[in-house]
């Protein structure tokens, strides 16, 4: 298990488990961020990530996709 920043362009992987507080939890919840969901990062640009989940492309800090745990 790794956070999603570690994770190559291009490279499909499932969510394992999504870490910080309830209100974090429940705002990538809503973003398509669930455990056992499928994502892609698009591109890293200086650890910022795009990522399609769910078929929509969403741009996340890298201090959130630290906390996703692929």
């Amino acid at each position: 298990m790794m956070p999603l920043t570690m994770v190559n362009p291009g490279e499909e992987n499932i969510i394992k488990r999504i870490g910080g507080k309830e209100d974090t939890r429940r705002f990538l919840e809503n973003l398509g961020f669930v455990v056992g969901g499928a994502v892609t990062v698009v591109s890293d640009i200086g650890g910022n990530l795009i990522v399609n989940v769910k078929e929509s492309r969403v741009a996340i800090g890298k201090d959130m996709a630290n906390k996703i745990m692929v």
